[in-house]
């Protein structure tokens, strides 16, 4: 079964409030089996344009993804995440078809 997989961008526009939100969202995280493969750090924007903060979660499957997303622990911590920055959040399903080579 394909992993699901939340890909957030994002600008922080309140530091101190963005901490409530990062302390908020691991209930749900923790609830849903969330575990971040990307979290800041250092990127480059090789094509076209990129808020300042880079997200990638993955999930036990899509499923786990949207019913974190769709849960009252995650809808509190968004309050805090639309107070606190601008965001683009996607849900997507992972790929476990062939690869190349």
């Amino acid at each position: 079964m394909a992993k699901g997989y939340w890909i957030a961008h994002v600008h922080v526009t309140d530091p101190e409030g963005y901490k409530k939100y990062v302390a908020a969202n691991a209930v749900a995280f923790a609830k849903y089996g969330g575990r971040f493969l990307v979290r800041g750090g250092t990127h480059i924007v090789a094509v076209g344009a990129a808020k300042p903060r880079q997200v990638v979660i993955e999930f036990p499957d899509y499923a786990a993804a949207i019913e974190c997303l769709d849960s009252d622990e995650y809808k509190r911590a968004a309050e805090f995440r639309d107070a606190a920055s601008d965001a683009d959040l996607i849900v997507a399903e992972g790929y476990d078809g062939p690869q190349p080579g």
